[in-house]
């Protein structure tokens, strides 16, 4: 269930229809989730892949406007350079494990080339934006088993319909302050004069310990009994911000660095070996590859109106509900070794 269903409820803006990204006009989320057993001793496929596509036409012909912000650099991404540089993302957002990045970007980029027989031959090549989490507490994950395929899968299952959160897709074996995390999605809609906006936020939640939790330190001593897991590292997070309130890439940022605030409302520090970043991007414009024209007109909105505080709300509250979200929907986990995730038991805290 949905946090909300526990009766906790994040900050004060109206959530869209789904309360998930997916509120924002078009955006779509695929998952390809991998759990069986592998040759070895106790060795298990815990892993998946994720992808976030920001509109159901060509990203490359027609791309959208895009940031992201790196609160702590402890993360392998790839396409973020470039990002930033041209303010514009033109391939689907892709989440999977740390030492899958190179086959997802792969199978991106096959998905892509097929579908676009100019890139590289009449046009220029491709920016693939990729980003992962270490997930080798419940996977075996130096057995690489996710394949290109699985990427090209995930982008072609991607819909407009309610997020699958938890354990699924990328967030398969991921874990969030010694419990199960993994996929959470969450939306805040803003509104001005005659404007409403959305602002949809998906995260790959696995960082934190169970000292940082919050939520935990509510619960009377004793009445939590579930062990947490201690991980050797601090885990990371990667938040996926989709908004189609018209911005430019340099205000998008604005937007990207207030998801780090519901980041910390759980109790996160930015640890030494986490990698924090957020990727943003707007649907307000589609920038065509090809233009004629020197110039092009767009509208966005003024910096100095009210609706900017809005969304910076909305990205501190929508991030901070899509983490909950990401471990009140993820159910208890056996994966490597016999290791065992549990979920947070969030019913007992509705009970208090």
């Amino acid at each position: 269930m949905k946090i909300r269903e526990y009766g906790v409820t994040i900050g004060q803006l109206p959530t869209g229809e789904k309360n998930d990204i997916t509120d924002v006009p078009d955006v779509r989320v695929g998952h390809v989730t991998i759990q069986r057993e592998l040759e070895g001793d106790q060795e298990y496929a815990c892993t998946g892949v994720t992808a976030i596509v920001p509109h159901g036409g060509s990203l490359f012909r027609e791309k959208v406007t895009a940031a992201s912000y790196v609160i702590n650099g402890f993360g392998k991404t790839t396409g973020l350079v470039q990002v930033n540089e041209l303010g514009v993302l033109e391939s689907p957002i892709m989440l999977t494990n740390t030492f899958s990045v190179p086959a997802v970007t792969q199978g991106t980029l096959e998905y892509m080339l097929a579908g676009h027989e100019e890139i590289g031959d009449t046009t220029g090549t491709i920016n693939l934006v990729v980003g992962e989490c270490n997930d080798s507490s419940l996977n075996s994950i130096r057995r690489c088993v996710v394949q290109p395929q699985d990427a090209i899968e995930a982008i072609q299952k991607a819909t407009n319909g309610p997020v699958e959160e938890g354990a699924v897709g990328a967030g398969t074996g991921m874990v969030t302050f010694g419990y199960k995390g993994g996929i959470g999605s969450s939306s805040r809609i803003v509104s001005a004069a005659d404007a409403s906006y959305t602002v949809g936020v998906l995260v790959l939640s696995n960082f934190g310990s169970k000292q940082e939790f919050l939520v935990d330190k509510l619960f009377p001593e004793g009445e939590n009994p579930l062990p947490a897991v201690e991980k050797p590292t601090d885990g990371s997070i990667i938040m996926v911000l989709a908004t189609d309130a018209p911005l430019s890439d340099r205000q998008l940022l604005r937007v990207a660095k207030r998801a780090g605030i519901g980041l910390g409302r759980t109790g996160s520090h930015f640890g030494h070996g986490s990698g924090d970043i957020v990727i943003a991007f707007s649907t307000a414009h589609k920038i065509p590859h090809k233009a004629e024209g020197i110039a092009e007109t767009r509208t966005q909105l003024r910096e100095d109106h009210a609706v900017m505080n809005q969304l910076f709300a909305a990205a501190a509250e929508a991030t901070e509900e899509a983490i909950y979200n990401s471990l009140s929907q993820a159910k208890t986990t056996t994966g490597r070794k016999g290791n065992t995730v549990y979920a947070f038991p969030f019913e007992r805290f509705s009970n208090q």
